[in-house]
This record gives C-alpha cells, sequence and structure tokens, in this order.
C-alpha cells in the first residue's frame, strides 16, 4: 500500500519529467539499445509512464504488453499505440499487490521478456517486486532491471521522484539472488550522467530535471556513449542486471 500512496504523490512530478525525458530521443534510443541484446519474444513492460521506451519495442516489432500503476498512463498509453500491430495492450499492475497471482494470473508464466527501468527504487519491497515479476515469465524468460546507482548521489530528485534507495551492481544482483535467478548480465551504464546529478541535485539543489540541461545532454550523447565504452561500463548513473528464469 506504501508504494501506490508513494507513486500518486510523486504523480506531477514524475510526469513532468518523463515528459523532458521524452524530448530525449538520442538518450532514449541509448537506453533502449543498451537492453536490447537482452530482449527476445513476447514482452511486458514494467511502468511504461508515456511510453519513452516502448516506442523502441513496436518499431523494432516485439509484441508489447505496457503496464503501469496509474490508470491516467495507461489511458494515454491506449490512445498512443491503439493503432500499432505489436501493441498487446495495457494493464494497471502493481508489484506488491496482495492479490498479485489472483488480479494477474492471465499474465503468469506468458512472457519472454519483463523488464522495468527506473521502476524499482520507487517500490519499498524490492525482492517481492522482483518476485512478482518472476511470476511474468516463461521458464527461460529474462528478467531486466535498470535502476539508479550509488546512495551517495541520492538528493532532491531522488526525493521528488519518490525514490526510496539507489542501488549498486553487487546490491542490485543480491535482489536476484534472492529470487533464484540466474544473473546473466550486469553493467553501469551513462557514466557522464552521474556528474550533471550531482551538480544539479546535490550542489544547485535542483528538485525536477532542467529542459535546457536535458536537450544539451541529448545532443551530447554521442560522444558520452563512447565514453562509456572507453571505461568498460565500470561505474554509471544508472545500473543494469539481467536474470534468467530457471
Amino acid at each position: 500500500m506504501a508504494t501506490e500512496i508513494k507513486f500518486e504523490e510523486q504523480d506531477v512530478v514524475g510526469e513532468s519529467t518523463l515528459e523532458v525525458i521524452a524530448k530525449a530521443d538520442k538518450f532514449n534510443r541509448w537506453m533502449y539499445q543498451t537492453i536490447k541484446p537482452f530482449c527476445k519474444g513476447k514482452v511486458l513492460e514494467i511502468g511504461s509512464g508515456i511510453g519513452n521506451i516502448s516506442t523502441f519495442f513496436m518499431d523494432d516489432q516485439f509484441e508489447i504488453m505496457l503496464t503501469d500503476i496509474r490508470k491516467g498512463y495507461c489511458e494515454k498509453l491506449e490512445a498512443t499505440f491503439q493503432q500499432n500491430p505489436y501493441f498487446l495492450g495495457t494493464e494497471i499492475m502493481d508489484l506488491t499487490d496482495a492479490e498479485f497471482d489472483h488480479k494477474f494470473a492471465a499474465h503468469l508464466g506468458t512472457y519472454d521478456t519483463v523488464f522495468a527501468l527506473n521502476v524499482v527504487e520507487h517500490i519499498y519491497d524490492d525482492e517481492l517486486a522482483l518476485k512478482n515479476c518472476k511470476k511474468l515469465l516463461k521458464t527461460g524468460g529474462q528478467l531486466i532491471i535498470l535502476v539508479p546507482s550509488y546512495q551517495k548521489l541520492y538528493n532532491g530528485f531522488d526525493k521528488e521522484l519518490g525514490h526510496y534507495r539507489r542501488y549498486t551492481k553487487s546490491l542490485l544482483s543480491e535482489v536476484f539472488s534472492k529470487n533464484a535467478f540466474q544473473i546473466i548480465h550486469k553493467q553501469y551504464f551513462n557514466f557522464i550522467g552521474i556528474f550533471g546529478w550531482y551538480v544539479t541535485g546535490s550542489l544547485m539543489k535542483k528538485e525536477t530535471i532542467p529542459g535546457g540541461q536535458m536537450k544539451l545532454y541529448n545532443t551530447l550523447v554521442p560522444i558520452f556513449k563512447i565514453i562509456d565504452k572507453v571505461i568498460f561500463n565500470s561505474a554509471g548513473l544508472s545500473t543494469i542486471v539481467v536474470g534468467k528464469k530457471e
């Protein structure tokens, strides 16, 4: 219940942030390209928001079910993608729902890929969240989780967005291991983003991402992608772990 309240409290800030990020097409594509190698078959997205990443999946002909905890987002997603042949529909889905198995019985054991980008940090019981994600997967299916990195970077941005915590590869991997996933990949993502997050959120005490800053960042993404490769994804503003259901 606490999770649902947290999401609702942050709806205004969260939606304005999603709208800013929606304009960052190069950044969104970079994120998608980073997780795409681990995606296969029928896909379910947890926390689709306004569809910033969803659209890339449909462009690449992945059949995809979109979910969010908020009815308003699901309605927007329906309006945006209803004519797309790869859009499987929407579902209002709370990963910590006490009646998860009953409410979402039609989805259990159905998907080859489940992914959640910048979602799990909003959920107090992250172990339960991954447990229920696993139920949605077929045997051999893969779960992809992307979350913010490093608790030391927690600042006003995190607070306004309703984040409970930030992670490292080892901390997120531990949540996967507790749910008996076979971990097949882990990395950091977006090294340069660390500095923008720290300066704007911690030093300047901003509570929302400035649109101008995101626009500039988006322009420079080709350079930032190279930097991530040069440092072998050894550090980054985001943490990614991929696990397989055995």
